[in-house]
């Protein structure tokens, strides 16, 4: 936990979130919480789907697909949590060799292509998405499932990544969090 009770966010002395940046990690925790969610019932359903097969001897219809889609979406879902959280692979060594002034550049060079790269991904998943719910298109499997349900994850998740990229970066350029949660003092 940070000083201003945010996980993930570093903030300087006496300085708070503020509003709209509070809102977005609101967001994003809720979020992880959904993907964390559906890993749980994920877990559940191939139990069930292992208790069907051999203790029933019944085939499994829709369980395989279900947790493929679930997965995957808490995957997309959970990558803004994962970033306010700085839960993802990080490597550190070379902002903490770094004085303040250069690691705040490396930080927002760093989230800026990461932030194109997210957008660019997000801009093509929406038209992508778009056409399977306007076709409606379906699995090929019995249990036909309408595709556009799971694949609405990848857009939303990546719209939630590039916004909660976009608030960090904002958050660093007004002063308002530190670079990689780094105080100035922190170094090799």
């Amino acid at each position: 936990m940070s000083s201003n009770g945010e996980p993930g966010i570093e903030v300087p002395a006496g300085a708070r979130l503020p509003a709209w940046a509070a809102a977005v990690n609101a967001l994003s925790r809720a979020f992880g919480v959904l993907a964390a969610g559906l890993i749980v019932l994920s877990i559940g359903v191939v139990c069930q789907m292992v208790f069907v097969r051999a203790a029933l001897g019944q085939s499994a219809i829709w369980q395989t697909e279900f947790v493929t889609f679930a997965i995957v979406a808490a995957t997309f879902l959970g990558a803004p949590y994962i970033l306010l959280t700085r839960g993802h692979v990080a490597v550190d060594v070379l902002p903490l060799m770094l004085g303040h002034g250069a690691r705040r550049w490396l930080f927002l060079g760093g989230y800026l292509v990461a932030l194109a790269f997210c957008a660019l991904f997000f801009w093509a998943s929406v038209p992508w998405w778009y056409d399977a719910f306007a076709t409606g298109q379906t699995t090929s499997s019995i249990w036909a499932a309408r595709v556009w349900i799971p694949y609405l994850s990848v857009p939303v998740g990546l719209g939630l990544l590039c916004l909660q990229m976009l608030t960090q970066i904002l958050l660093v350029l007004t002063h308002r969090a530190l670079p990689f949660n780094l105080r100035p003092e922190e170094s090799l």
